[in-house]
């Protein structure tokens, strides 16, 4: 006979795709049977139609195959009661109140506002490309899209799927092992917003105190371009975020770029560094055509490092690349599906220095287990 702790210990490394713990962990395994050559399990699911459905339920077949190999298997999908689920929350928010957000002061999670000062710098690829660089490195990793108006990083993960409603908690897709939400995963086909400074505001809100994001190592945010009211609205929510401005070499986008970077002061982000995109063309000789002209970022580096009155790194150098480009059109990072294209490797090089990048613990609550 196969008993209740054998079938949960095989199951403990069943892992929920959207909220990336043991279904174990998570009361998911209800009734387990065993009649005659055959394991009957319940799965219970957080709500009907949960979109991770066939993934967990191959996931569970294949753990009982390993441990059980002999015998036939058979999975039952069910969904919690109000009670369970509600039991399921409690434990997902571990103590804390609903609706509060949790990448306040005291968080330990290091949060990196991503921007620019104007559209088309590809400030979004680089986003989606850290992020997932920094998930592959085993962190734990959250992204939200607040680009409202233009919002693409769905695209460059290719996420299709839908947030899982659980009650009034929302749980975003995880895609290539990060934790993403975006307003493009509410609307129907293409649909444009138009919305004022109340509604951006409540949308950036709802991101970051209705979302399950879990404990993060990172949470990158990919703002709107400009210096309008989500940017003011983050910066006011996420006080301990850093700002990274996006740029390229170009003099006139650098000058613009200075004022992204100069609203995170006025909010109290610092600015944890500068990124120059499209930097240059490598041709077939290695002579590199600065399509753009030189020195935007460095410019943008050093202006901001007056204004903050501290030094202020150009993070790296980020070449035009045609493999970036047909990666994100696709929907699959680059820095995973060709990490030897040179701009793969400057964005892996400038993950690395995320990585290595600490919050200072002074002044701060720590969680301390006994």
């Amino acid at each position: 006979m196969t008993s209740r702790d054998s079938v949960l210990a095989a199951l403990a490394s069943v892992i929920d795709p959207e909220l990336r713990r043991p279904i174990t962990e998570l009361d998911m395994v209800g009734e387990v049977s065993n009649v005659g050559e055959q394991v009957s399990v319940e799965i219970k699911l957080t709500v009907a139609g949960c979109p991770a459905s066939d993934r967990i339920e191959a996931d569970v077949r294949n753990a009982l195959a390993q441990a059980f190999g002999s015998l036939d298997h058979s999975v039952r999908l069910t969904v919690m009661s109000p009670a369970e689920r509600q039991a399921l929350k409690d434990k997902l928010l571990d103590g804390r109140a609903p609706r509060s957000n949790p990448f306040g002061a005291d968080s330990l999670t290091r949060v990196y506002l991503i921007g620019s000062g104007k559209g088309g710098v590809g400030k979004s690829s680089l986003t989606a490309n850290l992020a997932v660089a920094l998930a592959a490195k085993g962190l734990r990793v959250g992204l939200v899209d607040a680009d409202i108006f233009g919002f693409s990083i769905p695209g460059q993960l290719g996420i299709t799927d839908k947030p899982t409603r659980l009650d009034d908690m929302i749980l975003p897709p995880v895609a290539f092992g990060v934790k993403v939400i975006s307003i493009g995963m509410f609307l129907e086909e293409n649909k444009p917003v138009a919305w004022r400074g109340p509604m951006l505001h409540r949308a950036v809100e709802q991101f970051l105190v209705d979302v399950y994001w879990g404990d993060l190592d990172f949470l990158l945010v990919d703002l709107p371009p400009g210096t309008g009211d989500i940017a003011i609205s983050l910066g006011q929510l996420l006080p301990s975020a850093k700002t990274v401005v996006v740029t390229t070499p170009q003099v006139a986008a650098a000058d613009v770029a200075e004022r992204s970077g100069s609203v995170g002061l006025q909010t109290g982000q610092s600015v944890f560094g500068v990124i120059e995109n499209m930097s240059w063309l490598e041709q077939a000789n290695g002579d590199r055509l600065e399509l753009f002209g030189s020195g935007g970022g460095a410019a943008v580096a050093y202006r901001l490092a007056n204004l903050a009155g501290s030094p202020v790194e150009v993070l790296g150098q980020v070449p035009i690349s045609m493999r970036l480009r047909e990666c994100s059109d696709a929907g699959t990072p680059v820095v995973l599906e060709s990490p030897w294209d040179a701009a793969a490797l400057a964005i892996l090089g400038i993950a690395e220095k995320f990585a290595e990048d600490r919050i200072g613990l002074s002044g701060r609550r720590l969680k301390l287990s006994t």
